[in-house]
């Protein structure tokens, strides 16, 4: 069975469309069925229902598909590591997005000085996502908001990011408010994969207050979208302070405090344990276990 026809399969799967794919791969639409045909034959089920419409799973299809990326993926993980033995080792790192953009560039940069035979490979994640790819060895090492239930994973506490709450500057609020003055406010809320949502829903609940109870207007997947947002006047957001701290100490954003409510979430560093670590992930956590947050941008 070839890594290729899972490649092929997958990319079916994203456009629900054989043509489609045979098209963007620039092979026969005859040649892209007959790799389909080998892979359905070898697993010895049917992974697509094939109509004038395009191609939709049946219950086998949805299973290999479920485990197709992560395939993939780590075949071209072996691939990489096969070509990095006769050269410079390479750490792939994983973070959650406001870490890996906003705060690990600057610890990479100091430890680049300190380990020059390392190379650094820093990839954007969900945390759920970060913590799979960890245990499935897509990933050396990975910066989550959350502490993982794994117990092949072993986690560090690098200390915590506190959510802020701001506001373009001409917007008519209070620097200083109380938790029922911010409910009548809109409120621009990032997506809750990046699981900002659900620490939220934790510090209200202890408040005694109910996060849905909230005006939320927009919904975003993006913090630079929510920034735009809030610059433009369309409400108020609760946002990672790594990605905003720039902005507020240019007077670009106001920071709005809520009285009596301590807002942040705790960040860990997630490596597989003791007996799988390489040379390298051991240098890499010593470092932070030393340095934590004091080496983040």
């Amino acid at each position: 069975m070839h890594i290729q026809s899972f490649e092929f399969f997958y990319k079916v799967c994203l456009a629900k469309s054989i043509s489609k794919v045979a098209n963007e791969s620039h092979i026969s639409q005859s040649a892209l069925s007959q790799q389909i045909q080998k892979l359905e034959n070898s697993l010895g089920y049917e992974l697509f229902i094939r109509s004038n419409k395009g191609v939709e799973l049946t219950k086998q299809g949805e299973v290999v598909f479920r485990y197709a990326e992560n395939l993939i993926r780590t075949y071209k993980k072996m691939l990489e590591e096969l070509d990095n033995l006769s050269t410079e080792e390479k750490i792939i790192v994983e973070g959650s997005y406001p870490i890996a953009t906003y705060s690990l560039p600057c610890s990479l940069f100091r430890l680049k000085q300190k380990y020059p035979n390392y190379n650094y490979e820093l990839i954007t994640n969900y945390s759920d996502n970060i913590i799979e790819d960890v245990s499935n060895d897509i990933c050396d090492l990975g910066f989550v908001i959350k502490k993982p239930d794994n117990n092949i994973l072993s986690n560090y506490k690098m200390g915590i990011e506190r959510i802020a709450l701001v506001a373009d500057p001409k917007y008519n609020i209070e620097k200083s408010i109380t938790i029922d003055e911010l409910f009548k406010h809109p409120i621009i809320m990032l997506d809750n994969k990046l699981k900002i949502k659900n620490q939220l829903e934790e510090i209200f609940k202890k408040a005694g207050h109910d996060i849905k109870n909230l005006n939320v207007v927009f919904n975003f997947d993006s913090i630079e979208a929510v920034k735009s947002s809030v610059f433009k006047g369309y409400g108020i957001s609760f946002l990672p302070y790594s990605s905003v701290k720039q902005e507020i100490y240019k007077k670009q954003l106001k920071l709005v405090k809520i009285k009596e409510v301590k807002m942040h979430y705790e960040i860990y560093l997630i490596t597989k344990k003791d007996e799988f670590k390489t040379q390298s992930v051991i240098d890499f956590v010593e470092y932070f276990k030393e340095f934590g947050p004091k080496s983040f941008c």
